[in-house]
């Protein structure tokens, strides 16, 4: 009994391969195999099992507030950059960008190796102009701080009419918001010629790629530290951010889905492009009004 028990906790070491998944899987109540045991079993250090996470205090929410402002307006400063401009030590810098989701846009060396166990997929859409409605889509995920914390924000934009055509909010860096956002993409909207997202664990999973089975959908990724290559999303959360999330005073999750929600429909709907010849996203996207290109 104690083997076949210890064989269902080491398979869970295959299953399972991210860190908060394996926390998860530890079961403190289990009447054979203690928690020492099982965390040997998923090869899991104990002191990442009882390691309880601290709040980040709200001086450290309004730092991270303003480095992801100034971001926007200096996207080239690294750590060690932002490190002196906010008078921090260099590690904090590096540990805030990560939790922000930020890099530095300039030329980077390869130092780090794609994982064997996830696909990636080459650039296609270099030269390539959206020509029409689900021509090319594309994604990516950004950070909103909240007066408590800091959530995460994916969603999924069509090139040529800049229509948001789904979009999902999550407080972990998971693949399943980014899934839950694709799969409502494709049930209102049909399916892209070209699909494009960075090379983030999100998007090279097999879980999410599996969602592009028995499609046509051509899977495009950006270079790696090539913001460029997914403009379009980028452009996006910058008017996010500016026209909305860092006007208001926002303090929890469920306050900031509304908002967001209103927030898109406005964006959709109302506010002009004048990329678009100052028409709305919706009516571009519906083949209302045709663009002269």
């Amino acid at each position: 009994m104690v083997d076949s028990k210890s064989n269902s906790i080491g398979q869970k070491k295959n299953q399972q391969g991210s860190t908060k998944q394996k926390r998860l899987a530890i079961e403190q109540s289990h009447p054979i195999l203690t928690c020492v045991r099982q965390c040997q079993l998923l090869d899991l250090p104990r002191s990442t099992f009882y390691y309880e996470p601290v709040p980040a205090t709200k001086e450290e929410l309004d730092l991270m507030a303003r480095i992801d402002r100034f971001h926007f307006e200096y996207p080239m400063y690294g750590s060690r950059r932002l490190a002196h401009q906010f008078g921090i030590s260099r590690d904090k810098a590096r540990r805030l960008m990560q939790d922000l989701h930020l890099v530095a846009t300039y030329p980077k060396k390869r130092t780090t190796m794609p994982s064997k166990d996830h696909k990636k997929f080459p650039y296609l859409l270099r030269g390539v102009v959206p020509l029409y409605p689900n021509h090319i889509w594309s994604t990516d995920i950004t950070y909103i701080g909240l007066s408590l914390g800091f959530v995460y924000l994916t969603a999924i934009i069509d090139w040529y009419s800049r229509m948001i055509l789904s979009w999902r909010l999550s407080n972990t860096m998971d693949t399943n918001f980014c899934i839950d956002c694709l799969d409502e993409a494709f049930e209102y909207y049909g399916e892209p010629e070209y699909f494009n997202t960075d090379q983030g664990s999100q998007y090279t999973s097999s879980k999410f790629l599996d969602r592009f089975a028995g499609r046509s959908t051509k899977n495009s990724m950006d270079g790696r530290g090539r913001w460029l290559d997914n403009v379009y999303i980028e452009r996006f959360w910058w008017t996010a951010k500016y026209e909305y999330t860092h006007l208001q005073g926002i303090e929890t999750l469920p306050g900031l889905q509304v908002g967001l929600e209103h927030f898109m429909h406005w964006y959709n709907n109302e506010r002009i492009h004048s990329s678009l010849e100052y028409n709305v996203p919706s009516a571009v996207y519906s083949g209302a009004i045709e663009l002269a290109r």
